[in-house]
């Protein structure tokens, strides 16, 4: 089984080509550059350097999200067209679960969380066990504080892991939750692990394919999990108005 993934829900962006659990090669960029810039010409350069064409492939994988309208799109639309163009399925999974595969080999829980502005942050809740990763709760968005009354609940440690991870630690090092102070079951996840990487949404995206989530390019949509930013504006404005 080979694929290729991408991942641009937050300022990194990736690619990567997998061979059922192996990583064949990944490119990894974490600039504040458009997407559009960076994708297209890191799959080119990775499907030439691996020797791989598009017809050569099983299927096709991306991020769908949570997380920047923007990427997600440019992301989403490159697999497509992709997909296509080849005649090869695709399979959309969760940032916040392929963030959580970060740490797999790790014990105990795992918060993903994305900074989503607004003082909220995109949230999915996992347990880390015997090299697994296991979804405890649905994707959602909320306040850090919020967040904070969720985390005493799960497995020790918790490992916070995604680009809103130092913004939640430290957040809540400041504004404890009630129990054991965080600073006794709170951890960071490794710099090097903390961001979203496509190799890892191909571990995810390799789950759901042998769980027969496979669908036709024009059926992959975004998860976003809130408004864009222009929707929520023209609602408050509606909302406001006598």
């Amino acid at each position: 089984m080979r694929y290729l993934v991408l991942e641009g829900s937050a300022v990194a962006a990736s690619c990567a080509l997998l061979e059922n659990q192996k990583v064949l090669g990944e490119f990894f960029v974490n600039i504040p550059q458009t997407h559009s810039q960076t994708l297209l010409p890191m799959v080119e350069g990775l499907l030439s350097t691996c020797g791989v064409n598009p017809g050569q492939l099983d299927f096709f994988a991306v991020t769908r999200g949570p997380g920047s309208f923007t990427g997600l799109r440019i992301a989403m639309a490159a697999v497509k067209g992709m997909a296509m163009a080849a005649g090869k399925p695709c399979v959309g999974v969760s940032t916040l679960e392929a963030l959580a595969r970060n740490l797999a080999g790790f014990t105990g829980s795992a918060a993903a969380v994305m900074d989503a502005r607004c003082g909220q942050v995109y949230a999915g809740l996992f347990s880390l066990e015997d090299g697994e990763v296991r979804r405890l709760a649905e994707d959602t968005a909320l306040s850090v504080v919020e967040l904070g009354k969720l985390l005493p609940a799960l497995k020790k440690p918790v490992f916070l892991v995604g680009d809103g991870a130092e913004l939640c630690y430290n957040k809540l090092l400041e504004e404890p939750p009630p129990g054991p102070p965080p600073v006794e079951w709170l951890r960071l996840a490794p710099p090097h692990l903390r961001y979203q990487r496509a190799s890892a949404a191909g571990a995810a995206a390799l789950a759901a394919w042998l769980r027969g989530e496979e669908m036709d390019a024009g059926e992959l949509v975004p998860a976003y999990l809130r408004l864009p930013q222009a929707e929520r504006e023209l609602k408050k404005k509606q909302e406001e108005k006598p």
